[in-house]
């Protein structure tokens, strides 16, 4: 009797019994498969030297709406994936290629979010081809990867630097939307990673996290930190002596980053050309922070030139 009262009572106030099909997550849609495809040049015009984006190949999703001038002639490109992320499925391919004496920048207009898929969908890819001719120099600082709760994802990225080509390469992965309470609530995340210079592999790199399979909070993987960030510097050519004492710079670097207590930071010197620095980190800002401190010296450095914040645009 209870009920039926209330069941009358939906019905007079315009509310219709719930049926099946409104209960029923929708279907799963067919995936998207785009790439995005970037050529840069240099250009001396007027005796000084800038940087242009000089082709590109741009299918929905992924778009960049142009190349900006920075100060010191490099040109810096935003990537844009206007679904406002990663979906189910979806089979995402950029390709970057500097030419030679170019200098280029590349940043997110903001964190890349991976939603979980649908029934019936399949794991996200987002493949990764970078080649840095002659002379060229890439700085790929993206915002960092947020996978949802849910969310299964594999990156791909390779990386070709022909000889004295140089490279700043970071990535930052965070353990999730925090604000909502899904931290390592991600089914999977894999990052496959290859780094060649001067035609040899100088790096790879294989990670797996499965948070349900093998906690990510365990001793021995992540502890009590929860983001963690990877970052890549490269001048082919540089002799080792120069990656030698650039290693000691940054570890006295770290000396200062660590007072705060809530970051590690650790860096190795890669079989040559290269540095490799990690950190684990229990608040993504830090991370961000020494990042930013660890991209100035080294650029100076290396270059003598000073690193250039990239301008964000919405």
């Amino acid at each position: 009797m209870r009920l039926e009262t209330d069941r009358v009572a939906l019905i007079a106030t315009g509310v219709g019994a719930v049926t099946p099909a409104m209960t029923e997550p929708p279907p799963a849609r067919p995936p998207v498969s785009a790439t995005l495809q970037l050529e840069f040049a240099a250009r001396h015009d007027d005796g000084s030297a800038r940087t242009i984006l000089a082709g590109s190949h741009q299918e929905p999703p992924l778009k960049v709406v142009r190349a900006f001038s920075l100060e010191d002639g490099s040109a810096l490109a935003h990537l844009h994936n206007v679904s406002g992320g990663v979906l189910g499925g979806d089979r995402l391919f950029l390709r970057v290629s500097v030419g030679a004496a170019a200098s280029v920048q590349l940043t997110t207009t903001g964190a890349t979010r991976i939603y979980r898929p649908r029934a019936g969908e399949q794991e996200s890819v987002q493949t990764t081809e970078i080649d840095v001719e002659d002379g060229g120099l890439l700085e790929y600082l993206p915002d960092a990867v947020i996978p949802f709760a849910g969310a299964r994802f594999s990156q791909r990225t390779r990386v070709r630097l022909a000889p004295g080509a140089g490279l700043f390469w970071w990535e930052i992965v965070a353990p999730g939307r925090e604000a909502r309470g899904e931290v390592f609530a991600y089914d999977r995340v894999e990052l496959r990673t290859d780094l060649h210079a001067g035609g040899a592999l100088i790096a790879a790199e294989r990670v797996r996290l499965e948070p349900r399979r093998a906690p990510v909070r365990a001793i021995g993987r992540l502890g009590d930190f929860r983001t963690w960030a990877t970052f890549y510097i490269c001048r082919v050519g540089a002799a080792a002596s120069d990656w030698i004492s650039l290693e000691e710079e940054l570890r006295s670097l770290f000396g200062l980053l660590q007072q705060r207590d809530s970051a590690l930071w650790s860096v190795s010197t890669l079989p040559e050309h290269g540095l490799a620095v990690r950190c684990a980190a229990k608040n993504g800002r830090d991370i961000v922070a020494g990042l930013h401190e660890i991209w100035r010296t080294a650029k100076w450095r290396l270059y003598e030139r000073a690193a250039i914040a990239p301008r964000k645009v919405n």
